[in-house]
């Protein structure tokens, strides 16, 4: 059979070889129902050919190229929508040749025969010649025609496929991306329609920072048009492909669906109250999903953008569309993106999803409806309720998108990474609607890294326009070694996080919070609380926070929770009232035996809706979280149901720490470690402990040594029984400054990291890096390193 001149196609006689003859959309479908075991809906394609026959019998080709050539200005929107209505019109006018009419009529009532119906219900799509490759995405540049039924109706809807080959959007489109027009040509595709009780997108890769270890679902009720159009924002769930865990699970509001009607056609309606705020997939389904991208990937060999749907009725799951994803396959590994360090002062006007990385500021044209899009001007940042496939000319000037509504694989996502703009979705689901919220003209910095917009451009924030992709930090001049170990490094005051920041460490490994209410706050958090201010301690806890988490991003910072003792607390404005005298206030009332104390669990809760505030409202999702002197199972179990019960608990990009400075950390390590994710030892506290002696006793300070053969014991021990449950260790205290003998002791017993001050950061990670390279010599020449010591527990 000659392909190349047949009129109509089944899917199981094309592949992806074969874009020229169907185009990208429909070989993908042939290829998938071919030589794949993935589920996908049966039906045929009108080919390319007959598409052209089409053109030429009818005179239409020469009256295109004519009209084509009076634009003179593929920018000026009205001159473009002009001549693309008169091509269009043009087209639908035409009179389509008889032996095509026949061949569409006879593939339909084929495919009725095979279902055992008369006039099946079908979906059909436009597919064209210059689609969905790795370096070009046509996406929703021509029309879809969805519950289609009875020969005359499709016959009409394959001649409007033809017809939107010239919509304004893609006219510009083609235009843009340098292909001749009338090189490309179309291929419509008549599809068994799937009654969708759910539907959305996939992505075998995470689009918004090109992580490709994870995967992303997105879906909502009803048919999956609302989900690429932007009209819902859909629930998202984020896969690690390794392990197939849900690192991510956001379930949005949906209030609407778009659904088929048993006449023909489709309508949008009411989502039920009780499915609003439901989870649209459950766990297998989402696995099962998640199942068929990654053999979709597997078969195509690149990262993968999939339409999905699961039948109301069998609960069956299809794959409607698969094609190669298009934006983060041509960055070749340039992931990181530079996160400007935008100051406290910053006024936050409404949040969102990032959906195309990147930071901006400009002037907010806010747009309502379609009929204001020329009032738009290049530069300007682009506000609406959600973007059509027709605006792609105005974003195409945008100097940044934000939008009310969509999910990551919305019109508005998909088309702002292609072009490289800075772009938020889904604001309205977020809290506050771009539109409402954001003043037409009034000056805006989007940041589309954490999915924050703020009013104002302050001087701190850089403009990124040129460079979406951003840049990593740059490192100092001298070569500093990579290590093995991670090496971050101790911080107190946030004020000095930008200076280092643009040092060449891992993170920040302990962040002090004491500092900040020593040196921003002053006042005790009781004090505060009983003041009616607790709103005020939160704002400036987590100023000091996202200062330091801003400017380490995308690297983490471990903030340790409050570790005042009571004679410190006291010193705070009104700590008298609120602080007892203690005897050894070292070993009294501090740390983990606060929180949960009915005298100060308020003062603790302030504390975590500061965390919360810097990963949720600012999106600065670096942050993570350490527990001091912890004294007991019980100790840990009631501070985490308290952490909990006010929303913070651990998950994928959320981590729970526990500082091990106590003998009960170290012996009872093997029951600790369900309720936390990782140890960082403070080799100060931990050695006190151990020997009985005070570490702020001169009298006694010449016992006083981390060295000890009793504290290293103690360090192997936890660092082998942490490793059993996979949980990491890491080590905060000052031992590995001081000793390198220490320093190699920790590295030998497989420690994850070291924290230091920021001037022992350059010499330890040298240090560092020489042991591991001795570590790996001697493996590699047999050699076994005796240990002075016994560590045997």
């Amino acid at each position: 059979m000659n392909k190349e001149k047949q009129l109509v196609l089944w899917f199981e006689t094309i592949g992806r070889q074969d874009v020229e003859i169907v185009g990208g959309k429909t070989a993908s479908l042939g290829e998938l129902t071919g030589k794949t075991s993935v589920p996908v809906p049966y039906g045929f394609a009108v080919t390319a050919y007959a598409y052209r026959y089409f053109m030429k019998e009818s005179g239409t080709a020469e009256k295109i190229t004519a009209l084509l050539a009076r634009i003179t200005d593929i920018d000026d929107n009205l001159q473009l929508q002009k001549i693309g209505a008169i091509i269009r019109h043009e087209i639908m006018n035409a009179t389509m040749p008889d032996n095509l009419i026949q061949a569409i009529k006879q593939s339909y009532q084929i495919l009725a025969k095979k279902i055992g119906q008369t006039a099946p219900f079908v979906a059909i799509r436009s597919s064209a010649t210059a689609e969905d490759l790795p370096d070009a995405s046509f996406a929703g540049q021509q029309d879809t025609y969805l519950n289609v039924t009875g020969v005359e109706d499709v016959i009409a809807k394959v001649k409007e496929c033809y017809a939107s080959t010239y919509t304004d959007r893609a006219i510009y489109y083609r235009n843009k991306q340098g292909f001749n027009h009338m090189d490309v040509a179309l291929s419509a595709v008549v599809q068994l329609m799937v009654f969708s009780k759910a539907a959305g997108v996939m992505f075998t890769i995470d689009v918004t920072n090109g992580d490709d270890t994870h995967m992303m679902i997105e879906g909502s009720w009803g048919l999956g048009e609302y989900v690429v159009q932007g009209v819902v924002t859909p629930d998202s769930y984020l896969i690690n492909k390794e392990t197939g865990h849900v690192d991510r699970r956001i379930i949005n509001e949906k209030k609407v669906k778009y659904v088929r009607l048993l006449a023909g056609g489709c309508e949008e309606r009411k989502v039920p109250e009780e499915l609003v705020k439901k989870s649209v997939l459950t766990e297998e389904q989402i696995q099962k999903l998640a199942g068929y991208a990654m053999a979709i990937e597997k078969h195509y060999g690149c990262y993968m953008d999939i339409e999905w749907a699961i039948d109301e009725q069998t609960d069956k799951i299809w794959i409607l569309q698969a094609r190669p994803e298009t934006v983060w396959s041509r960055k070749k590994g340039k992931k990181v993106i530079d996160v400007s360090h935008l100051t406290d002062e910053c006024k936050i006007l409404v949040k969102g999803m990032p959906a195309s990385p990147g930071i901006v500021s400009g002037r907010a044209r806010v747009i309502n409806h379609p009929n204001e899009i020329n009032l738009f001007k290049p530069g300007e940042i682009l506000v609406t309720e959600m973007t059509a496939p027709d605006w792609v000319p105005v974003m195409k000037k945008a100097k940044g998108i934000v939008t009310d509504a969509g999910g990551m694989t919305c019109h508005a996502s998909i088309v702002s990474r292609e072009l490289g703009i800075p772009c938020i979705v889904g604001t309205k689901s977020c809290g506050d609607a771009g539109t409402t919220t954001v003043e037409n003209g009034m000056m805006l910095t989007v940041d589309a890294v954490h999915g924050v917009v703020y009013a104002g451009t302050p001087a701190e924030v850089k403009d990124k326009s040129s460079d979406t992709e951003g840049k990593q930090v740059q490192l100092p001049q001298e070569i500093i070694p990579v290590t093995g170990t991670k090496i971050y490094i101790n911080l107190g005051d946030p004020d000095l996080a930008e200076k280092y920041s643009r040092l060449s460490c891992d993170g920040v490994g302990l962040m002090r919070e004491e500092f900040i209410w020593t040196t921003y706050i002053h006042e005790h958090p009781l004090y505060m609380l009983g003041d009616n201010r607790a709103q005020e301690a939160v704002d400036k806890l987590a100023a000091g926070i996202g200062k330091v988490c801003r400017a380490m991003f995308p690297r983490p910072v471990t903030l340790r929770f409050s570790d005042f003792k009571s004679s410190e607390y006291r010193n705070l404005k009104g700590g008298d009232k609120y602080e007892p005298s203690e005897p050894s206030a070292l070993l009294g009332w501090r740390g983990a035996s606060r929180y949960y104390d009915i005298k100060y669990t308020e003062a603790f809760k302030l504390e975590i809706k500061a965390v919360k505030k810097v990963r949720e409202e600012y999106r600065l999702n670096n942050l993570n979280v350490m527990i001091p002197f912890c004294r007991s199972i019980d100790e840990i179990r009631k501070v985490t149901e308290i952490m909990a019960a006010e929303g913070l608990q651990r998950q994928a990009d959320f981590k729970v720490w526990l500082m091990a400075e106590i003998p009960a950390n170290i012996i009872l390590a093997d029951q600790f470690n369900q309720f936390v994710d990782g140890y960082s030892i403070g080799s100060n506290d931990l050695t006190m402990l151990i020997l009985g002696c005070d570490r702020d006793n001169d009298a006694i300070s010449h016992i006083f040594d981390e060295r000890n053969l009793a504290v290293k014991r103690a360090v192997r021990h936890l660092i082998e029984t942490a490793h059993k449950d996979g949980k990491t260790v890491s080590i905060c205290g000052q031992a590995p400054s001081v000793y390198l003998d220490f320093t190699e002791f920790l590295i030998q017993s497989g420690i994850d990291s070291i924290s230091v001050n920021p001037d022992m950061l350059k010499v330890t990670k040298k240090n560092a890096a020489q042991i591991e390279q001795r570590i790996m010599l001697d493996a590699a020449l047999g050699k076994k390193r005796v240990e002075k010591e016994n560590y045997i527990w």
